[in-house]
C-alpha cells in the first residue's frame, strides 16, 4: 500500500504556486483495508475515503473505460493491480499527470514537467476525447494560467475540434457547462476560456449568443475595435480587472447579447439591442439552469447598460424609474455591480481602457438624492397606500432634478 500526491498540488508546488486542495492516489490497497486504517469512504461510483485527521481525500488507483456518451459513460476499476501510471495516463492534461511520493520523489511518465517548462496544455493519451467535459477543463486551465505564458498544444486543439465535431458535447448538461463556465469566470482571465473554446468550434455549442456576437460590427465612432465578439471579451478583460465578484464578470460577458439579434440591414447600427438581449437572458436563464440572481443583474445590465452610458442626457423621472427597476433602494450591492458591468463595457473598447467613467459616480449621486427623501415625513403630510408609493416617487424625481443641476455647472 503505497500513497502518492498528485495532481493540481503537484503542478502548483512545482510552478512555485500557493497549493491550496491537496488529492491523493493509494495503490495495493483494497477498499477494507482503507477502512480499516480509519478512513471514511465517500465515493458513491468508485472509492474515495477521507483521512481520518486531516479529511483530505484519498482515492484508490483507477482505470476508467467508455461504456457510454458524454461525461458519465465510464467504466471505472479498481484493484490493487492497478498501478500509478495506469492512474495517472486516465487523467486530462500531462501537467496534472504528475505525482509525488512521500520522501518527496517526483513520478513524472507523461512529461508533464516538461510541458510545465514549455508552458503546454497537452493531453495524455488519446482517451481525452472520450469525456467531453475536457474540453471546458482545458479552456479554464488557459484562463487560469495565461499570464504566465500558457497555451493549448496544437495537437490537443486538433482533439479538442475533432470532439466539437462528432458532437460529443451535446451530451453535456446545463448544470455541468454552468459549473466550469463560472470557474473560468473566476479565474485571473476569464475572457481566454471563451477564446479557447472559439478556437476549437465548442463556443458555438456552449454559448451560441456569444458566439454570434463575433463578425458583428459597431460604429467605429464608439467602438475602435468595430467587432462586437472582441468587444464583449475586452469589457470581461475589464470587469476581471475591477472586480472579482461572478456577478459582474457574467452581467458584462452577456450584455450585448442583443446585437446578436437587430437586424443586420441596419448594421452597424443596433437600436433596441438592449431589451433583444434582456429578453433572450431571462429565457436562457431557464433552459441553461443559470442562478437566478446572476440572471437577474445579467438581464438588467443588458436592458439598461445605455441609460448609465447617457445618463446626463435622461430625464429626472427616467432615472428613477431604472433606479426602482435595478432595486437599488434594497439592493445596493445588486446595484453597485451594475455599474461596475456598465464601467466595463465603456472600457472595453480599443485605446479606452484607461478613460474615466463618471456616469457611474453621477449614477450613485441619483441613488443618494433619492435615498435622501424621507418617507416618514410624507406619511406625516397625510399620504398612505398607493398614494405614499406615488408622492415618494415624486419627491425622488425633484430629489433628483436638483443633483442634474449642479452637473451643468461642474462639467
Amino acid at each position: 500500500m503505497q500513497t502518492y500526491l498528485v495532481g493540481g498540488a503537484v503542478r502548483d508546488a512545482l510552478l512555485g504556486l500557493p497549493v491550496k486542495d491537496r488529492d491523493w492516489v493509494v495503490v495495493g490497497a483494497t477498499p477494507e483495508q482503507m477502512l480499516d486504517h480509519g478512513y471514511t469512504q465517500v465515493g458513491a461510483d468508485f472509492p474515495v475515503f477521507l483521512h481520518p485527521n486531516t479529511k483530505e481525500e484519498y482515492a484508490l488507483a483507477r482505470t476508467e473505460r467508455k461504456a457510454g456518451h458524454g461525461y458519465t459513460g465510464f467504466e471505472v476499476h479498481f484493484a490493487p493491480v492497478v498501478t500509478l501510471e495506469d492512474d495517472l495516463l486516465r487523467r486530462d492534461l500531462t501537467i496534472n499527470a504528475m505525482a509525488q511520493a512521500e520522501d518527496g520523489t517526483l513520478i513524472d511518465p507523461y512529461q508533464g514537467q516538461e510541458d510545465l517548462e514549455k508552458r503546454l496544455l497537452r493531453h495524455v493519451s488519446d482517451a481525452f476525447q472520450e469525456d467531453p467535459l475536457r474540453v471546458l477543463r482545458v479552456a479554464r486551465f488557459a484562463a487560469r494560467f495565461d499570464a504566465l505564458g500558457f497555451d493549448v498544444a496544437e495537437e490537443t486543439l486538433a482533439l479538442m475540434r475533432a470532439m466539437v465535431a462528432n458532437g460529443e458535447l451535446n451530451y453535456l448538461v446545463p448544470e455541468r457547462i454552468w459549473q466550469e463556465m463560472s470557474r473560468a469566470l473566476l479565474e485571473p482571465s476569464p475572457d481566454i476560456f471563451f477564446c479557447v473554446l472559439r478556437r476549437c468550434g465548442a463556443l458555438k455549442v456552449i454559448m451560441p449568443e456569444l458566439d454570434a456576437l463575433f463578425g458583428v460590427p459597431q460604429p467605429m465612432r464608439w467602438h475602435p475595435e468595430i467587432d462586437t465578439g472582441i468587444h464583449t471579451l475586452k469589457a470581461l478583460q475589464q470587469a476581471a480587472a475591477l472586480s472579482d465578484r461572478l456577478e459582474v464578470r457574467f452581467a458584462t460577458l452577456c450584455h450585448d447579447f442583443g446585437k446578436g439579434m437587430t437586424n443586420p440591414e441596419y448594421w452597424p447600427s443596433h437600436r433596441g439591442h438592449e431589451g433583444l438581449g434582456a429578453d433572450a437572458i431571462a429565457k436562457l436563464a431557464n433552459e441553461r439552469r443559470w442562478p437566478k440572481h446572476l440572471a437577474r443583474l445579467a438581464e438588467q445590465t443588458a436592458r439598461y447598460h445605455t441609460h448609465c452610458h447617457k445618463i446626463s442626457e435622461l430625464r429626472a423621472d427616467t432615472l428613477v424609474r431604472t433606479l426602482e427597476k435595478l432595486n437599488a433602494f434594497r439592493q445596493p450591492q445588486n446595484f453597485e455591480d451594475f455599474l461596475i458591468a456598465c464601467e466595463s463595457d465603456a472600457r472595453g473598447r480599443s485605446g479606452l481602457e484607461q478613460q474615466p467613467y463618471p456616469q457611474a459616480d453621477k449614477f450613485r449621486a441619483c441613488l443618494r438624492a433619492c435615498q435622501s427623501v424621507d418617507p416618514q415625513s410624507l406619511i406625516a403630510e397625510g399620504y398612505q397606500g398607493a398614494e405614499l408609493g406615488e408622492a415618494l416617487h415624486q419627491a425622488r424625481i425633484r430629489a433628483v432634478k436638483t443633483e442634474k443641476k449642479s452637473w451643468s455647472t461642474s462639467d
